[in-house]
């Protein structure tokens, strides 16, 4: 970079010299912002000082391509160096803004309207050396540049006074009637962009400063209720936002009431497709025209977690582009959560008369009255529920519709009653809807067109979570039909005909596991398998299908599981190298194979158990294991981990050799500063050391007081922290104290109290059980160490529904039984009356309280 202070100036003569032609100096200037974001240190003092001085006249220039890109670089500028760093610049801005000739105050305001997008606090924040904040001094001018003639200060100065709605500094309280007052003027500008930005101000109000509509909330519904119907689409768009905001800010529903039978037309009449819309080209579409690379949606691979916390399932987009049709569909959704069966009068007729058009020229309408019912199906059940078998049985002919985008609207929201579909399969009328419902969806999982395809995929995938094992009479009749889409899909669709297969087997568990069913679906699988390379990107959401399969088989994978299990173990061990020098191995690194591969790794010894013992011990894996334990890609040590448990728990024998590192690498996930950005790392490895724990016992010793450091913290403050890392490390401090209670519990009294809280949110089941198993261990070797913490310790027994191992139950009563006899003169009773009497119910069980309740009742 020794060349860099010539290159800079070089670019910034070509910026502002007159004679370029305005390409090559806008195309100079961007160069120059570009490089100043990424060498700015080492561009002298006295380069940067010159360059700041040729860039203020810049404003001023004729041309507004490059007044625009000086802007771009003043804030890039001010990005880097805050306004501290350039004290000329306010003055400039402030002088240019003043100056009344409309190239200056253009300059001046492009370059604060990118200010404010980038960083507006920088404007909101003291400054030595400035009596008042920038902020003080722009925000007047900025709204007074409301009534400016030009479009274009008008759009500015509105747009950089909406960045501030956020931090709402206090000049522009103090100022809110006046921006208001503004707003209101500029409702009806002719400028589409400036309606824009009055209705994005109305929308980021409602949001976060509700109150101060409050008193123009009647006008402002009005005049949304208007522009939503915008001959702009972008304006309209941006109106339509505002229903579904109102909604999110749980501000009182009267407001909006009466304005439903006016409000539900529009948005059902926006619901219909425009002529423009990209849905229409797409779903032209041939299904047996080979996909482009373009065409291919990325994907994301979630890394295997172990704990109480799953992500939420969201909803298929139902169109592809967030629009106006989409927006729509979202506020009629948000309306019917918040107003309910009371939407349905107003509209139910207009859903009726649009279902019963017939014709070419219609079906946009019919079309959009499908997804309105799809879209209230949540919020509006209780008065649907009467009319669903009627729905139902007029949705599932529209499956048959001649245009595709109806045929693939009809899946989606026969999918959003699937939970009621699948409820009536108990008696006859039901079962045979259902049975309806399935036939339907899959005969548009085989249509020809890429949309329907995708569209009764997902749909499917949904009805297959909610029926279960109901689906498991019909396995054959599902899975010829969805190895026959895997024969004739192109690239995208593949990938949803492996997550439909994959959520089946979860769905079904192990009915799949017979010979039929094997020999319909496996072969095409492996075939597929074989067919791909180890870089290829199409192995993801197989190798994620597999994982599903394998835990559904269980040991009925075995056949399978060789050739499957080798091919991770080198597609890691090809990663890891790639990683280090792409160029010998041939092919680029992307963690995705290795997490993909470990969570397949695991699914295998979840469904194999013990018979992965064989395979672990003719591999390399315990080293490669190790190395992703120690990876510096948090979904790589992630998955790691969750792996490192999964084999502890089938063929701990394996990682004995390096268990030292296994222990030491996954303690030091649990005392990183980085915890809070690295939850579920931490998480995997906390249940790991677990797991490790039981089967290892007292070979944990050394890392015993290491460990209680680490964990202790976490539950004595859970707070930032999910709660299924509090409960794992609730958990594995119970089974560290379970195989070496000598070790923990002189330490017991420092941690008790915030150990049995976290031990009392846990739900009943083994690893409870792991955990209580240790609590009485410690307690045998200490009993002083809880007594202060006994009251505690009691609530976390009385959390238990039912502790049906018979062994801990005994256990359990004889720690209370000795508590009850160090407890003497009144201490038992004491503790006894501060409990709840729920608490004091649940403690019946382990027949602590027949002395004491007597001893209460003789005292009246």
């Amino acid at each position: 970079m020794e060349y860099f202070p010539n290159l800079v100036n070089k670019v910034n003569l070509n910026v502002i010299r007159q004679g370029k032609p305005v390409e090559v100096r806008q195309a100079a200037g961007l160069l120059l912002k570009n490089n100043l974001r990424s060498a700015f240190e080492t561009v002298p003092p006295a380069n940067q000082h010159y360059i700041k001085s040729e860039l203020l006249p810049c404003m001023g220039a004729s041309d507004r391509q490059i007044r625009s890109t000086a802007g771009t670089i003043i804030s890039a500028f001010v990005q880097i160096g805050g306004v501290v760093g350039w004290p000329e610049l306010l003055h400039a801005l402030v002088k240019c803004l003043d100056s009344n000739d409309p190239n200056h105050m253009e300059g001046a305001m492009d370059a604060l309207s990118k200010i404010c997008e980038d960083v507006p606090q920088l404007l909101d924040g003291d400054i030595s050396g400035l009596s008042e904040r920038p902020i003080n001094v722009f925000l007047p001018r900025f709204l007074q540049l409301f009534q400016s003639p030009q479009t274009t200060l008008r759009k500015l100065s509105l747009g950089a006074v909406n960045q501030f709605i956020m931090l709402m500094p206090t000049v522009l309280y103090m100022s809110m009637d006046k921006y208001l007052q503004g707003l209101f003027v500029l409702a009806n500008d002719p400028s589409p962009e400036v309606r824009k930005l009055v209705c994005s101000a109305f929308v980021q109000l409602i949001e976060i400063r509700s109150a101060v509509l409050e008193p123009h909330l009647r006008n402002v519904i009005e005049y949304m209720l208007l522009v939503n119907k915008d001959s702009d689409d972008e304006v309209a768009l941006e109106a339509c936002e505002f229903w579904s905001a109102y909604c999110e800010a749980d501000l009182p529903p009267e407001n909006l009431r009466e304005f439903l039978p006016r409000l539900i037309p529009v948005l059902l009449s926006n619901m219909a497709y425009a002529d423009d819309d990209e849905s229409l080209v797409d779903a032209e579409v041939d299904g047996s025209l080979p996909d482009r690379d373009q065409d291919l949606k990325p994907r994301f691979h979630s890394s295997r977690f172990h704990g109480s916390e799953d992500a939420e399932d969201e909803d298929d987009d139902i169109v592809n582009v967030w629009n106006l049709r989409k927006c729509s569909a979202a506020a009629l959704d948000f309306l019917s959560n918040v107003f309910g069966d009371e939407i349905l009068s107003a509209l139910m007729p207009i859903i009726q008369a649009n279902l019963s058009t017939t014709g070419d020229a219609t079906w946009k309408d019919r079309e959009a009255a499908v997804l309105a019912l799809g879209a209230i199906a949540e919020g509006c059940m209780n008065g649907l529920y009467p009319h669903l078998p009627e729905i139902i049985t007029f949705l599932i002919p529209l499956l048959d519709d001649n245009f595709p985008l109806i045929r693939s609207i009809s899946c989606w929201t026969l999918s959003r009653f699937s939970k009621y579909i699948v409820q009536g399969i108990d008696h006859q009328q039901g079962r045979e809807q259902f049975d309806k419902v399935l036939m339907g969806l899959l005969r548009r999982i085989l249509d020809d067109n890429k949309r329907v395809q995708e569209a009764a995929c997902s749909a499917f995938a949904t009805l297959e979570e909610d029926a279960a094992e109901e689906l498991a009479p019909r396995l054959d009749i599902i899975l010829q039909h969805l190895m026959c889409a895997f024969g004739k899909y192109q690239r995208r669709n593949i990938r949803i005909v492996y997550d439909a297969i994959g959520t089946l087997a979860d769905a079904v568990v192990g009915e799949l596991n017979q010979p039929k069913h094997l020999e319909i679906l496996m072969p095409p699988l492996i075939a597929k398998w074989q067919q791909l390379s180890n870089s290829d990107k199409d192995l993801f959401p197989l190798l994620e299908c597999f994982t599903s399969i394998a835990q559904a088989l269980g040991p009925g994978f075995s056949p399978f599981a060789q050739p499957v299990f080798q091919r991770c173990i080198n597609i890691i061990q090809t990663q890891q190298l790639a990683k280090v020098d792409p160029v010998s191995v041939g092919a680029q690194y992307d963690k995705e194979f290795i997490v993909c591969s470990l969570d397949l790794l695991s699914g295998l010894a979840e469904g194999l158990g013990a018979g992965i013992e064989s395979l672990v011990s003719q591999s390399n894996l315990r080293d490669l294991l190790l190395q992703c334990c120690m990876d510096d890609s948090h979904d790589v040590r992630q998955s790691a981990f969750a792996l490192l448990g999964d084999l502890a728990r089938v063929c701990p024998v394996h990682l004995h050799s390096r268990l030292p590192e296994f222990l030491d690498v996954a303690a030091k996930q649990l005392n990183t500063t980085k915890l809070k950005e690295t939850l579920s790392v931490a998480n995997n490895a906390c249940w790991a050391i677990g797991e490790l724990a039981i089967k290892v016992r007292k070979e944990m010793s050394s890392i015993v007081l290491t460990l209680i450091s680490y964990l202790v913290p976490i539950l004595q403050c859970p707070e930032g922290f999910n709660k299924s890392l509090v409960e794992n490390c609730a958990i594995t401090l119970g089974r560290i104290a379970w195989v070496c209670p000598e070790l923990v519990s002189p330490h017991m009294e420092h941690f008790m109290q915030s150990w049995c809280l976290a031990l009392s949110m846990i739900r009943d089941d083994i690893e409870k059980e792991d955990a209580f198993r240790g609590l009485c261990a410690m307690v045998r070797a200490n009993p002083s160490g809880a007594l202060s913490s006994f009251v505690f310790m009691c609530k976390a027994i009385a959390s238990w529904h039912e502790i049906r191992n018979e062994d801990l139950h005994n256990e359990v009563c004889q720690v209370l039984h000795g508590y009850k006899q160090m407890l003497k003169n009144g201490a038992w009773e004491q503790c006894m009356s501060t409990l709840e009497p729920p608490v004091k119910d649940k403690l019946l069980k382990y027949q602590v309280l027949k002395l004491f309740i007597p001893a209460v009742l003789s005292t009246d």
